[in-house]
C-alpha cells in the first residue's frame, strides 16, 4: 500500500469520470464524435448543471458509507434503498438516472429480501449496475485471501446483480484495482490477471462458456484492438472491455476519462469505470482541478474519503 490517498484515488476517479459522461449519455458514437466531449461540460442529456454525478457515483458512495462500519451486507443494501427512496448520496437532491435491474433489485430489498438474493440471475441481468459502484470495496477486501476476496466480491454484486457474469466482471475489476494499488505496471498487471483470473474461475467449477465470454481479456491483447471492436453499451462485458482498453491505450486520467466518454453509448457508466481504475493508477491529484471544483458535493466526497481512510486505518 502506496502513502498516496487511494479513498480520493477512488471516489474522485470515478466522480468524475461519471459526471463528464452524463450530459452525453445515449448520445451515438458517431455524434459525438462530431463535438467530441474535451472538457467537464453541464445541461446535455439531463438537463444538468455541469459537475453534476449519476446513479454510478451516489451507489459507490453508498458502498464506501458502508464501509466506513464493520462490514454488513445489510448496512449496504439499505443504503441503496435510502438512495432510490430517499435521496440518499444524490448529487443535487433527487435521483434521475436508474438502471432497471437496480431498481427491481432495490425494490426487493425494501420488501425484506436477503441482499445476497436480491439481484437478478438471469442472463438479461447483466447491465453494468454492480461493476458501476464495486470499486470502494477494494479498501475492505485488499489484504485478504483470494478466495475470500472473490466471495465478498459475489455478495456485494449479488445485491443488484447476481448473474455470474456480472460478478466475474467485478471480480476481474477488483483484482486490476488492487495490483495498480501495489504499484504494478497495468500491462504486467493485464498479463498475470490471465493466468490468476482463469485459474481462480477454473477452480470454482463455473460454466466454461461463461469464463469464455472474457476471452478477448484472458486470452487477447484487447489494447491492439481498434476502437471499432470495442462496445460501450450498458452491458457489463462491453463496459469492463471498454474501461481496460482505455486505460491500457492511455497515460495519464485526463485522456483516459475523455476517451472512454468519447465512446458514446453509457458514457457516464464508461467513464466512472474508467475513471475509478485511472484515478488509482494516476492519483487524485492528477485530475485535472478545474473538472474537481466543478463536482457536486465535493466537501461531502472529501469528507466520506477521510472517514474510509479513518475506519479502515484503525
Amino acid at each position: 500500500m502506496t502513502e498516496r490517498n487511494i479513498y480520493k484515488d477512488i471516489l474522485f476517479g470515478v466522480a468524475v469520470g461519471d459526471a463528464l459522461g452524463v450530459p452525453v449519455e445515449f448520445k451515438s458514437r458517431l455524434t459525438i464524435l462530431q463535438k467530441p466531449v474535451t472538457e467537464m461540460i453541464g445541461f446535455g442529456t439531463y438537463n444538468l448543471p455541469a459537475g453534476t454525478f449519476s446513479d454510478d457515483s451516489s451507489l459507490a458512495f453508498c458502498l464506501a458509507e458502508a464501509l466506513t462500519q464493520e462490514f454488513s451486507l445489510k448496512k449496504i443494501a439499505n443504503n441503496f434503498v435510502e438512495w432510490l427512496n430517499n435521496n440518499y448520496w444524490t448529487p443535487r437532491g433527487n435521483v434521475f438516472d436508474v438502471g432497471i435491474a437496480t431498481r427491481q433489485a432495490i425494490g426487493r430489498l425494501k420488501e425484506g429480501c436477503n441482499p445476497e438474493l436480491a439481484g437478478g440471475m438471469d442472463v438479461a441481468d447483466n447491465g453494468n449496475g454492480s461493476l458501476m459502484r464495486i470499486l470502494p470495496l477494494l479498501v475492505y477486501i485488499k489484504d485478504k485471501e483470494l478466495a475470500d476476496r472473490y466471495q465478498i466480491t459475489k455478495q456485494v454484486s449479488s445485491i443488484t446483480h447476481g448473474h455470474i457474469r456480472s460478478v466475474i466482471a467485478c471480480f476481474y475489476y477488483l483484482e486490476f484495482a488492487r495490483q495498480i494499488t501495489n504499484g504494478i505496471d497495468k500491462f504486467e498487471i493485464y498479463k498475470s490477471l490471465q493466468n490468476e483470473i482463469s485459474d481462480h474461475l477454473n477452480s470454482l467449477s463455473i460454466n466454461p462458456e461463461e469464463i469464455k465470454l472474457f476471452d478477448r481479456l484472458l486470452n487477447g491483447n484487447i489494447y491492439e484492438l481498434t476502437d471499432k471492436e470495442i462496445h460501450s453499451s450498458g452491458y457489463v462485458l462491453h463496459t469492463l472491455e471498454a474501461t481496460i482498453w482505455c486505460l491500457l491505450t492511455t497515460d495519464n486520467y485526463k485522456i483516459a476519462t475523455l476517451k472512454a466518454v468519447n465512446l458514446g453509448g453509457d458514457t457516464d457508466t464508461t467513464g466512472a469505470v474508467t475513471g475509478g481504475l485511472a484515478g488509482l493508477l494516476y492519483g487524485f491529484d492528477t485530475i485535472p482541478k478545474s473538472w474537481l471544483q466543478q463536482i457536486a458535493r465535493k466537501g461531502d466526497i472529501e469528507d466520506l474519503a477521510d472517514r474510509l481512510r479513518e475506519f479502515v486505518s484503525r
